[in-house]
């Protein structure tokens, strides 16, 4: 399972001292407890996924606004994070891949306009789970949706 991976991760970092790898590491399994507790359940891999995608999803936001603050070295840190986190992630699918599924997904839900978009995204979503950036692939659809 992801969470133990986590884990046995968060032993080697502390063995090695790598400080930085074992906090973005720590966090990670904290916002996984978290949701565990919330919801009274225990995580799956999917679920875990979900949550190091949020993570991931959070930090770029943030980057974002580091640097329209001039804060680079915020954004750097943050960057950091990120690649710490996407150990755990899926490899991402290539462009064709991508378009592949979109394709799919669109000839398979009927979809003609954007008020199939919620369709497509859903089958979408299903397909490139935790391998795809969901806001690249909301601009994809819709623009093969639009014209």
């Amino acid at each position: 399972m992801l969470k133990n991976t986590l884990t046995d991760d968060m032993k080697t970092a502390m063995r090695a001292g790598d400080k930085s790898r074992l906090t973005v590491i720590r966090m990670a399994l904290a916002a996984i407890k978290q949701r565990e507790v919330d919801e009274r359940i225990e995580l799956d891999d999917a679920a875990t996924l979900a949550v190091i995608e949020k993570m991931v999803k959070q930090r770029r936001e943030s980057i974002t606004q580091y640097e329209k603050g001039g804060r680079p070295e915020l954004a750097a840190a943050e960057a950091a994070e990120i690649e710490v986190l996407q150990v755990y992630l899926p490899e991402p699918l290539d462009e064709a891949a991508l378009a592949e599924i979109i394709e799919n997904a669109i000839s398979d839900t009927g979809a003609e306009s954007m008020r199939d978009m919620g369709k497509v995204m859903g089958k979408v979503k299903a397909a490139a789970a935790g391998r795809a950036d969901m806001a690249q692939v909301s601009a994809i659809i819709k623009a093969r949706l639009a014209g």
